[in-house]
């Protein structure tokens, strides 16, 4: 029911907090930019003082790296 999915839903989060912790400090904030307050690729790519494509790549290693670590932990990912 719905107290599961919360209990879920926090879990997950504890796992990604993890995951996210043993990346550079640049790459978390260029993630939870991203995937957390929603900010476009260009804002952060200006902010930073890179490329945009730079941002993407670094996103799309994250991203990779963070579905090979939940599958680890035992979570079933569906794309």
């Amino acid at each position: 029911g719905d107290v599961e999915q919360m209990i879920d839903a926090r879990e997950l989060g504890r796992e990604m907090d993890r995951f996210l912790a043993s990346k550079s400090k640049e790459n978390r904030y260029i993630f939870l930019r991203r995937y957390w307050f929603g900010d476009s690729v260009t804002e952060i790519a200006k902010e930073l003082h890179m490329q945009e494509n730079a941002v993407y790549v670094r996103l799309n290693r994250i991203r990779n790296g963070l579905k090979e670590y939940l599958v680890k932990e035992g979570y079933q990912y569906e794309a």
